[in-house]
């Protein structure tokens, strides 16, 4: 049972990674489970995932890091996003190989007090969105992406992108706690654009 549901979870994350991108080819055959997809993207989307968790902000900035290289080094960095209250980090910015914005968002920091206490805020909590009846989420994570600067930085960032660069995708990226705002993040992008065409990836790899 536990197998089948992680192949599932990471059928549905291959979806969210391929679908509406017209460079990216996806298919599922159904009689033998295989799944076909584009590893580059998703060790691109990875790597982003991976590089805002970096400490030396400068060096971030100037997608100099360690982390900065590999499939992400034409990487412009437009947004460098950090709630030092709350102990959360993200970015914005495009890459130019996937003509694609970049959202990073950092997940649970090991030494962190306010990120674990909010990995264990586990109470569902009623979602309001258009369209979504009876849904419910993880308040901790719902709050860190809602009740801090993380929300309104990163949709301002975003805009801001896309008047520069036109309505090109919009690809969203964390692991772990990372990864649940993401998916917060991806949803509001979404509703807040209105745009039937607007690009949602979601990578949330497991630890």
């Amino acid at each position: 049972m536990e197998r089948r549901r992680r192949v599932a979870v990471l059928a549905l994350v291959l979806l969210l990674l391929s679908a509406c991108h017209g460079r990216r080819e996806f298919s599922v055959k159904n009689h033998d489970q295989s799944l076909i997809y584009d590893h580059t993207l998703a060790k691109t989307i990875v790597e982003y995932a991976s590089a805002v968790y970096m400490t030396d902000l400068t060096a971030l900035y100037t997608w100099t890091c360690s982390r900065c290289n590999d499939l992400t080094q034409d990487f412009e960095m437009r947004s460098l996003i950090v709630d030092v209250e709350n102990c959360l980090q993200a970015f914005v910015g495009v890459d130019h190989n996937l003509n694609a914005i970049i959202v990073a968002i950092r997940g649970t920091q090991e030494n962190s007090v306010q990120n674990w206490i909010k990995d264990l805020v586990w109470k569902q909590l009623d979602l309001s969105y258009p369209d979504m009846p009876n849904a419910k989420v993880h308040s901790g994570f719902f709050s860190s992406y809602n009740n801090t600067i993380l929300r309104l930085a990163i949709t301002s960032a975003v805009h801001k992108a896309r008047k520069t660069y036109g309505d090109i995708g919009v690809i969203v990226t964390g692991h772990s706690m990372g990864g649940a705002m993401a998916a917060f993040c991806a949803l509001d992008l979404a509703v807040s654009t209105q745009d039937p065409m607007f690009h949602k990836y979601i990578q949330c790899p497991d630890s």
